[in-house]
């Protein structure tokens, strides 16, 4: 390695990474983060690498990495090299290689990701939507992550939100001792201001800022299943995707099927993949898709390989600055037209690894046989029939690489799903996650709480897991 690129002061936001790898042409690049888990001393520190497309290292790239790091014999420390973080423009260093000099650039943080953006959206109408004459007060929580500087210089300086508009914009090394994890849990702060009814719109970050959470006046929250059909089902707000057209949509396995009622309107595919963002790149490298995400708050399309909340936050702008409507409303008129997903996650976190493998074990018998085939469960009102079941497995339409064991389904005949899937970014031990959702038609019933619509399926769920006798717990950790 001949030239390293560092963003000002050490921050750079995971999709700001992405965009400089393309932009420059990069080999790759490394990214030093906790994501949305909890930082500082005692808490999580990641290495993430980055590809030449700027996505995510595919299993391929990992896996040579690992066997390579097995034949290392040594390594080389430049103990003396002081590089100073603060000062853009770039450093030369001798260190009697064959690159002569090293050089390490010191970037803006924000300047070549926000160029981009201003290439994608039409930033005169989020202005005017910020501070014309009928302008929406908004509320942005960067919670201490990186992301203070892109809220600052772009929703403040460049798009006119008042400067008080931002809060938790100081980057953090334990990020104010919470982890920074954009969703009704943890975004406490914002949440309280959006409930008190002076703010039109809300949305909240994690800390590398590839994740993010929306709410309305009022605190009406947007789940990210919705989220992601609502932007795919207003695509024309955008100058980007007027200009390259839409060629498809990729979703996680575990997020909703809302995506796919928006894609069978538009008539293009839909690409069920695993958890994780490096299934979308091969997608989007392709030019099969053009828009992308996952239930976890994360959601993107092929301007970039990475998920971008900052990007799907300028995208609800947007169509809050064309359909002049708000949050709820442009909701309510999603689940009139498509009818509502009613989706939940429950989180099972610090599990002893050795119950819940065997939990995931037995199920995976359980509901693969064929005597669980066509069973019906009865839970009060509610009878639910099985229509099938697996153990989702995934084949790359690119490459035909073919991914196993992504998650236990069980669909039922009313389109009802639940998912059990290991998480593989569990911080603390293990984690087993418990998807359900249930489909709405009628909008007569769109107004009802998620859990309790969702209540017989979870009791489904429960009752053949049997996760509360076998790990003594009493209910999930954490329900998003």
């Amino acid at each position: 390695i001949g030239r390293l690129v560092i963003g000002q002061n050490g921050i750079l936001s995971t999709p700001a990474v992405s965009c400089i790898i393309r932009k420059i042409k990069a080999a790759g690049g490394i990214i030093l983060t906790a994501s949305h888990s909890p930082g500082g001393p005692g808490g999580e520190f990641g290495v993430k690498f980055e590809v030449a497309n700027g996505g995510p290292a595919p299993d391929i790239v990992s896996d040579k990495i690992y066997q390579i790091s097995k034949t290392l014999e040594e390594y080389a420390i430049c103990p003396d090299l002081r590089v100073d973080l603060s000062r853009l423009g770039r450093q030369e260093f001798d260190l009697e290689n064959k690159f002569k000099p090293f050089r390490v650039e010191i970037v803006d943080s924000v300047d070549i990701y926000l160029n981009l953006l201003r290439s994608i959206f039409d930033f005169s109408a989020i202005r005017n939507l910020l501070t014309g004459p009928n302008q929406i007060k908004i509320r942005i929580d960067a919670m201490n992550g990186v992301m203070g500087p892109y809220v600052r210089k772009i929703l403040c300086d460049e798009l006119g939100a008042p400067a008080n508009s931002a809060i938790n914009c100081i980057p953090l090394e334990d990020f104010g001792g919470q982890p920074p994890d954009p969703n009704l849990m943890y975004a406490t702060a914002l949440l309280e201001a959006m409930r008190g009814g002076e703010y039109g719109f809300g949305a909240a970050f994690d800390a590398d800022g590839d994740r993010y959470m929306i709410l309305g006046q009022n605190g009406f929250f947007v789940n990210a299943s919705d989220s992601l059909a609502i932007i795919a089902a207003n695509l024309s707000c955008i100058p980007y995707f007027c200009q390259k057209g839409v060629r498809g949509f990729g979703r996680s396995m575990p997020t909703s099927t809302a995506l796919d009622k928006v894609a069978k309107a538009m008539k293009v595919p839909v690409y069920e993949t695993p958890a994780g963002w490096r299934y979308f790149s091969n997608l989007m490298d392709s030019g099969r898709c053009s828009l992308c995400g996952e239930e976890s708050f994360g959601t993107g399309s092929d301007h970039l390989r990475e998920k971008d909340g900052l990007w799907a936050v300028l995208v609800w702008l947007s169509i809050l600055a064309a359909r002049k409507q708000s949050v709820e409303e442009i909701v309510r008129d999603h689940w009139a037209r498509f009818g509502r997903h009613y989706y939940c996650r429950f989180d099972y976190e610090a599990l002893e690894p050795r119950t819940a493998y065997f939990i995931m074990r037995d199920l995976e018998a359980l509901i693969t046989d064929k005597s669980f085939s066509h069973q019906q469960f009865a839970v009060g009102n509610n009878i639910y029939s099985v229509e099938r079941t697996d153990s989702f497995e995934y084949i790359d339409p690119v490459d035909g690489t073919v991914t196993k064991r992504q998650g236990l389904r069980i669909i039922f005949s009313d389109a009802s799903r639940l998912i059990f899937r290991m998480s593989a970014s569990s911080h603390v031990r293990a984690t087993l996650r418990i998807y359900a959702e249930s489909y709405e038609k009628d909008p007569s019933q769109h107004n009802k709480e998620p859990q309790a619509v969702l209540s017989p399926l979870i009791a489904i769920a429960l009752k053949i897991s049997q996760i509360h006798e076998r790990t003594g717990r009493k209910g999930p950790t954490v329900i998003t």
